[in-house]
């Protein structure tokens, strides 16, 4: 199950190594990752996924940047009895540049040949790093042991280290660059392509309007089918009991689109509104989000427009 999962988000991982960030304690972060660390010897940046590998010897480090919510799940995974069919399986603690995680270590047969492998999962702590899950994976074959060995290996893991969210560099990554912002703040970038933008964040725990932008692969091609496209994708917003008050399809940017209003609860069942806009292209559709507590709706609406207006696509 632990392969498993590390092969899925490894997948999605894929498309962010184009770019390397060095510091000068020779520390080096993927693209767009909060992780980083020294690669050892021969290791250079992958062009195939975040982290790092040495493609004479097929050795690798692969660094998996992922939310707080699936800790639990990878440590379950971790520590479950049939782990990766892994021989000689060691758990231990393990210290490291920028906290304390978990090593599971052992052996693996892969095409008849042997793979030694280490797995360093860890959590992120303090207000530099939120919501960080670390899933380090290295892979070894046999007959490049000599070279990353053990003690090789571990000294590379203890060097991990983190840094705050790049927002510029992960905006970079993006099929589509933000112009207006409207006085918005970019809070999240995902590697998948969404948006999170809140109104003067604070702790002072007022009700503010916010915005996601994201882009996907699919859509409607055909003009009859996209208010029920739209009408679904409402489905998955993040605002409960909603009501819509109005869906017309509209131009946004020069392509079609479709526009929905909608009204709905807060968190703590205070009244909110909502407008979603869907603006189809070949293969893919860009959405946007944008929710207001309903007594400044009509202040939040025109910059949710500002914002949507802004957008460009690559």
């Amino acid at each position: 199950m632990f392969r498993r999962l590390f092969v899925a988000v490894f997948a999605v991982w894929a498309w962010l190594a184009s770019a390397i960030l060095i510091v000068p304690a020779e520390t080096i972060f993927p693209p767009g990752l909060r992780i980083g660390l020294e690669p050892p010897v021969d290791m250079k940046p992958s062009t195939r996924f975040p982290g790092f590998e040495d493609t004479e010897r097929n050795a690798l480090i692969a660094i998996l940047d992922l939310p707080a919510s699936v800790y639990r799940d990878l440590e379950n995974s971790a520590f479950s009895l049939n782990q990766q069919g892994l021989d000689q399986l060691k758990r231990e603690s393990f210290p490291f540049e920028n906290g304390i995680g978990f090593l599971i270590s052992g052996i693996a047969q892969q095409n008849g040949a042997k793979i030694y492998r280490w797995s360093l999962l860890a959590m992120g702590i303090g207000p530099s790093v939120p919501n960080l899950t670390m899933l380090v994976n290295v892979e070894v074959p046999e007959s490049a042991l000599s070279v990353y060995s053990d003690a090789v290996v571990r000294k590379a893991l203890a060097s991990v280290t983190f840094r705050p969210a790049p927002i510029q560099e992960q905006l970079g990554m993006l099929p589509f660059t933000l112009g207006d912002l409207s006085g918005f703040q970019v809070m999240q970038v995902t590697p998948t392509g969404t948006v999170f933008l809140a109104d003067n964040p604070s702790n002072d725990n007022q009700r503010k309007p916010f915005m996601i932008v994201s882009i996907d692969r699919g859509g409607a091609p055909e003009a009859a089918d996209r208010e029920q496209f739209a009408r679904n994708l409402l489905t998955n917003a993040p605002v409960p009991e909603l009501s819509i008050q109005s869906s017309e399809p509209m131009r946004i940017g020069g392509a079609p689109g479709h526009e929905i209003r909608a009204n709905g609860k807060g968190p703590a069942g205070d009244p909110v509104s909502l407008v979603q806009w869907v603006r189809f292209s070949p293969g893919d559709f860009l959405r946007v989000i944008g929710v207001s507590p309903a007594e400044k709706w009509d202040q939040a609406f025109g910059r949710f427009r500002a914002v949507r207006d802004g957008i460009t696509l690559r």
